[in-house]
């Protein structure tokens, strides 16, 4: 039964084992995506000589782990990475994992030394979740297995939840791992050994530091693009074919352009294409699709039966989706499957490691208040973005000068919110101080706390969903230590964010894409997709449920007839929805 639960992550074979653990019973079980030889030799649960492994990812970096451990002595019968995690694991034990490039969630059994060892990669690609029942430790991929191998589901994390309703999503992961009660999520960039007493007692063993180096701003440009150049050709590595997520910024250009050119392969990009002009790219999509000379295709998400649509998606993955961007882009990991692929690229990471947002150009201003030239980059400020910045806190190019600690604008207007809810939280904005330079640490906190971490999470219930898995180049460890020791200063030149990445796209992506400044996100208008005006709709959103111990009804039924073309309403009257149809999905499956 726990494996059909996870059948959409590995349809294609699946297995289980059962052995002694320190007089304990353990039961390993997985279901296999085959990407890397697809051949039954490499199926898991991977057993050899008292070591036994089941594992989620891919170590990009196999094939250089293979030889270097070839050159040791060990035997290879598979072409498999899983083989190599094993041998590695062998050969220099839990600091294996220090070597690997890639992305993975592991349990590896060690029957002589009696434990069993998770793992997680640096950047949560993977998931990796636990929790209690008694005696008894269950964990896995998804919650819904954790619930079908236990027999039990915890009450969901209410606090977490309205943290969200009056917050939005980035302070989902400042306050806990999952959205139940109990539910724990192995860190990033940590690995336990679990003994028999059954405790889950993480260590990191990687840490992403803000290092500045004196090299020249060509130097820069230059390790970038190797870095960029090598960890998108890994990241092609696969025994089946790969599909690329495009939108028309920078980011997933860059990756569709560098695989064109690098990486000896098809290219076939997917996009999604929104109605409203706001988030509209096909103009500088198509500069990208003719340079590179593409197979491309378009999708528009479909605006009937939209409650309907979410409410699956939520019930698939027992969590709401955060926001409104991943349910459309859930249309997109569909037509992805439904063209025959397996993996797919995506452009994740980019704007926390070469700045990427409208706030980081404020806080770039701030490190250079004093330098000489100070007027003159003002000026680049407002004749650029400063002329699209909608946010108004952000519409003072001195806020973070006047007031270093300002933040204001990350929880903009959570005021109005909060009066919607029965028992108003206080919970103020917080942030994790990983290094003294204003802008990284930003930047830190929205790679580990904040943005990243949601993405990688949506992502992975999107495109596992439907049997896919999903990469992300930007998320290069390598990369991402080489971007946290660029200078400053470098970090916006002639106005432009994100500089160091667009001097490293020069002559791969199309100057109309590369110099483009909008930020227009991947997102979609709420009022595209709901008709507020249908009783039906509005019976849905206002009957009765376990939402209104949560919120005021009738403060939200005046709210439900309010403007939603301000991008704040829109986002809470989603977060609502979604909400709602968590906790209804909850009560109706007790």
């Amino acid at each position: 039964m726990t494996l059909a639960a996870l059948q959409h992550r590995g349809p294609d074979g699946n297995g289980a084992i059962q052995s002694a653990f320190s007089q304990r019973h353990l039961a390993l079980l997985h279901t296999r995506l085959a990407i890397i030889d697809p051949d039954d030799r490499a199926a898991q649960p991977f057993r050899r000589a008292g070591l036994n492994l089941v594992y989620n990812g891919e170590i990009y970096n196999y094939i250089e782990l293979r030889r270097e451990l070839e050159a040791l002595g060990h035997r290879f019968t598979t072409r498999s990475d899983t083989e190599v995690i094993l041998e590695a694991y062998r050969a220099w034990g839990a600091d294996c994992v220090k070597r690997f490039d890639g992305m993975w969630a592991l349990a590896l059994h060690d029957e002589e030394r009696g434990i069993l060892w998770l793992s997680r990669d640096r950047f949560g690609e993977k998931p990796l979740y636990w929790m209690r029942q008694g005696r008894t430790l269950v964990f896995g991929s998804e919650v819904r297995a954790l619930f079908t191998l236990s027999g039990h589901r915890p009450e969901p994390d209410r606090d977490r939840l309205r943290a969200y309703l009056v917050n939005g999503y980035k302070s989902l992961f400042k306050r806990s791992d999952s959205w139940f009660e109990g539910v724990y999520a192995l860190p990033p960039g940590h690995s336990a050994v679990v003994d028999a007493s059954a405790r889950v007692e993480p260590t990191r063993y990687w840490t992403l530091t803000h290092a500045p180096r004196t090299l020249s701003l060509g130097d820069l440009v230059e390790g970038t693009r190797e870095k960029l150049i090598d960890g998108v050709t890994r990241r092609l590595r696969a025994d089946v074919p790969l599909a690329f997520c495009l939108s028309g910024g920078i980011d997933s250009g860059t990756i569709a352009a560098l695989a064109a050119k690098y990486g000896n392969t098809p290219i076939h990009a997917f996009s999604i294409v929104d109605r409203d002009p706001r988030y509209d790219e096909r103009d500088t999509m198509m500069e990208t699709v003719k340079s590179i000379g593409c197979r491309h295709t378009v999708i528009a998400p479909g605006t009937s039966g939209f409650i309907e649509r979410l409410a699956a998606q939520i019930e698939s993955r027992d969590a709401p989706v955060s926001t409104i961007s991943y349910y459309v882009h859930g249309f997109l990991s569909e037509a992805i499957a439904g063209a025959g692929y397996k993996v797919a690229l995506s452009g994740t990471g980019a704007d926390e490691l070469f700045t990427g947002y409208y706030d980081h150009y404020n806080f770039w201003l701030a490190g250079m208040k004093d330098r000489d030239d100070f007027p003159a980059l003002l000026a680049d400020w407002r004749s650029g973005y400063g002329r699209m910045v909608r946010n108004p806190i952000l519409k003072d190019p001195h806020v973070i000068i006047g007031d270093p600690g300002c933040r204001r604008h990350i929880y903009l207007d959570n005021h109005v919110y909060n009066r919607f809810m029965r028992d108003p939280i206080a919970e103020t904005f917080t942030e994790t101080a990983f290094c003294t330079d204003g802008l990284r640490n930003r930047m830190m906190n929205e790679l580990f706390e904040e943005v990243v971490p949601v993405i990688l999470e949506e992502d992975d219930r999107n495109s596992m969903g439907v049997s896919i898995e999903n990469r992300s180049p930007f998320l290069d460890h390598r990369l991402a230590e080489f971007a946290y020791s660029i200078p400053g200063e470098y970090l916006v030149q002639d106005g432009f964010l994100k500089w160091v990445l667009r001097a490293a796209g020069e002559g791969v992506l199309p100057d109309a894409v590369r110099l483009d400044r909008r930020k227009r996100g991947f997102n979609a208008a709420i009022d595209t997709m709901l008709d507020r005006s249908d009783p039906t709709v509005r019976e849905r959103l206002l009957s009765d449920g376990p939402i209104f111990d949560l919120v005021n009804r009738a403060l939200f039924t005046n709210f439900l007839d309010q403007d939603m073309s301000d991008a704040d309403r829109s986002k809470f009257l989603f977060r609502f929805l979604s909400t709602r149809l968590f906790l209804d999905h909850l009560e109706g499956a007790a």
